[in-house]
């Protein structure tokens, strides 16, 4: 496998160099998608406690998991992560539902997370038996979903974040558990140091053992399903990644040549150089535009990634208005749900989506397709920018306007609608000058009948709405130009 690897990198226009793979171009179809459904899904849904990452602090003593674990479950010796899994059943999966309720959330890409750090495969693997066809559900989860999206025009992608689990169940090596019997050497793995300051790029390197057989995976999992997206969670910001990142994106880069698609990698922090893949936010923003193309990943819960019986969800409004911010930059919001262990998605989780379709329905034209403007808009509140960032925003306010642009109409959505029906631009005042004179032919409102009359002055462009309007959502307006 390792020889073969090298020999499509030798072979294709791609090499191993980050000269060479910043050469990549980023695919069209990416950046006109701008939304997209994450899908935290696996063995961590079963005791739904704490986080998905339940399986790393479940074996460090002192925390909530580990005590709700010896409360509910008993002695670690006893039963261990390894026992939830005859427990995941996914016995109510079904990848069409699935994929119907995405098409209605007006997502254009899914990605489901392939594998988490806590080692278990949802998908056919070859180096493991500890995967979801041979355990657990019984069924290859990513080769159904693929299947279902792609039957509806949906651009199927994966996440994969099997680099972390070299130390993700250290905690256990202190004391008498699974972790160390040597039976289950094969999923736990050599547990080493590290995961106590995992954004430390020096901090203890993976073993080269672990990242040959990350990259024999990783190539393996984008051979059998040819994803457009592989997204790889952040810890491969460590120095040690380097040369094994370049070997498989230059792999993936030319398999995806012979495939005759375009894909792209999603990194987080400097895993990547510039130009090279796309860049990730997670659980956060970008406070201005950013030519190239990036990516918010978040969630629709704010305190986990994965079901738990304790998710507090975020507000759709607020979804909504994190969507539109985030294209008049240049970005894509990738949006996580998180489906109960027997593979049900959510009654709170499900009417975010549908929330959210409902709104793209309307709105669509001004966010798909779409590209920035000269300035993404203007108003009083401000976007922290950073990660884990996601719920420190304020509300926006009537006068906070976002833009976007796509062939000669330049949409500006008012972030919250203002009673009076009176919306007031001072960035498109008249003596405005882009590229030659800005002159407006017409204003239409998107996804309401009501008639427009508008007026330029020195100060501002001012849009009046006849009639009322009741919504909580971003109006935009479809202002089209000479």
């Amino acid at each position: 496998m390792l020889d073969r690897i090298d020999s499509v990198i030798k072979e294709g226009p791609y090499k191993d160099t980050w000269e060479s793979l910043c050469s990549y171009q980023t695919p069209q179809w990416y950046a006109d998608a701008k939304f997209g459904i994450f899908i935290h899904w696996g063995v961590y849904a079963v005791p739904a406690f704490g986080s998905e990452w339940y399986s790393r602090y479940m074996y460090i003593e002192g925390t909530k998991e580990y005590e709700h674990h010896l409360t509910t479950y008993g002695p670690h010796k006893n039963f261990g992560y390894k026992d939830f899994i005859p427990l995941f059943k996914g016995e109510k999966f079904n990848a069409d539902e699935w994929a119907d309720l995405f098409v209605k959330s007006g997502a254009r890409y899914i990605m489901p997370v392939a594998e988490h750090h806590d080692g278990f495969a949802m998908y056919d693997c070859s180096f493991s038996q500890w995967n979801s066809v041979r355990m657990g559900p019984q069924k290859d989860i990513m080769g159904d979903l693929k299947k279902a999206a792609e039957k509806r025009g949906i651009v199927f992608s994966v996440s994969y974040h099997r680099a972390e689990h070299v130390w993700f169940f250290n905690g256990g090596r202190k004391y008498e558990c699974d972790i160390n019997d040597p039976a289950y050497r094969d999923f736990y793995g050599k547990q080493q140091d590290g995961g106590d300051n995992v954004h430390n790029v020096y901090m203890e390197p993976p073993s080269k053992a672990h990242c040959r057989d990350w990259l024999l995976r990783v190539c393996e999992l984008v051979d059998k399903y040819r994803p457009r997206i592989v997204y790889f969670d952040w810890w491969v910001h460590n120095l040690a990644w380097k040369p094994y990142l370049k070997k498989f994106a230059a792999y993936y880069y030319n398999s995806a040549k012979k495939w005759g698609m375009e894909v792209a990698i999603n990194y987080k922090y400097n895993a990547f150089p510039l130009g090279s893949a796309v860049y990730d936010v997670e659980r956060g923003q970008l406070a201005d535009i950013r030519p190239r193309l990036w990516q918010t990943c978040t969630a629709a819960a704010e305190n986990s990634w994965g079901y738990t019986a304790g998710n507090k969800f975020k507000n759709p409004v607020t979804l909504v208005g994190n969507l539109v911010d985030i294209v008049s930059k240049n970005g894509v919001m990738l949006l996580n749900i998180g489906p109960r262990a027997d593979g049900s998605i959510t009654d709170e989780d499900r009417k975010i989506l549908l929330a959210i379709g409902d709104w793209l329905k309307k709105n669509g034209e001004g966010i798909y397709g779409t590209t920035y403007w000269q300035r993404y808009g203007e108003g009083p509140t401000d976007i922290v920018e950073g990660t884990f960032k996601d719920v420190e925003r304020n509300a926006f306010t009537s006068k906070d306007i976002r833009f976007t642009w796509k062939k000669g109409i330049l949409y500006a959505f008012v972030m919250k609608y203002p009673k009076n029906g009176a919306v007031i631009i001072p960035s498109l005042k008249s003596d405005i000058s882009v590229n030659g004179d800005f002159n407006i032919q017409s204003i239409k409102i998107l996804g309401f009948p009501n008639k427009v009359s508008f007026k330029r002055d020195s100060n501002a462009l001012r849009i009046q709405v006849a009639g009322s309007i009741t919504t909580s959502y971003p109006v935009g307006f479809a202002i089209k130009t000479d």
